[in-house]
């Protein structure tokens, strides 16, 4: 018996240790879990152009390649440049899409299909070739005049400022606030219509419909 109480007392001894010690891991973790989060939060506030236009919430700067790491503004300038031109480029897309999937046409173009199916619709007739070859003179001109002119006297106030001192609609009547904003908007919105003109078009080659009444286009 005496055997058997000693050896519960050293029992009860040993858990009281084991829960002590952990009650005192926990309280250290505590103790340096704020210090442990500021410096993450300082780190993250450390990286390259995580205050610039773009960088914010839910996401902030979200860089996972590591594409802008090294902190080089020209390149960052360069990617910037690319992601409002193809932003812009998908806001027209998914707005072309949705037009033509409303039964919206331009005159004699009442027989051509919407959707996908619109291409080689086109390559069907003489008529539906010439609109491709302009469309293919249209984005040759966009590209040539959608760029800052360096040939002029006129500096960018930003990239992706393609006014070039002639096209203005009141944009430097805006403070700085309002301009900032504008283009956050502006930024906001192409990064939805590349996910939204993807979406689109992947839905219609699976054959399911994501727009109103169930319509699918191409059909």
């Amino acid at each position: 018996d005496k055997f058997n109480t000693i050896s519960s007392k050293r029992k009860n001894q040993v858990k009281m240790k084991v829960a002590a010690t952990l009650l005192a891991l926990a309280g250290s973790a505590a103790a340096f879990a704020p210090a442990q989060q500021q410096r993450a939060s300082s780190a993250l506030e450390a990286k390259p152009f995580s205050d610039a236009l773009g960088a914010q919430a839910p996401l902030g700067l979200f860089d996972p390649l590591g594409l802008i790491a090294d902190g080089d503004e020209d390149k960052f300038n360069t990617l910037r440049e690319y992601e409002i031109k193809h932003g812009r480029v998908s806001m027209l897309a998914v707005t072309g899409y949705l037009v033509t999937a409303a039964g919206i046409r331009f005159p004699g173009a009442e027989n051509i299909p919407d959707g996908l199916k619109a291409f080689p619709a086109l390559l069907e007739s003489r008529d539906g070739i010439n609109v491709l070859l302009q469309m293919g003179a249209f984005f040759v001109v966009a590209e040539i005049v959608n760029r800052d002119a360096d040939w002029l006297d006129n500096e960018a106030e930003f990239v992706g400022d393609y006014r070039n001192g002639a096209l203005d609609f009141g944009w430097d009547k805006f403070d700085d606030a309002t301009k900032l904003k504008k283009r956050a908007v502006e930024l906001n919105n192409g990064r939805a219509a590349m996910m939204g003109i993807w979406g689109l078009v992947t839905h219609e080659m699976m054959g399911n419909s994501i727009l109103p009444g169930g319509y699918l286009p191409g059909q």
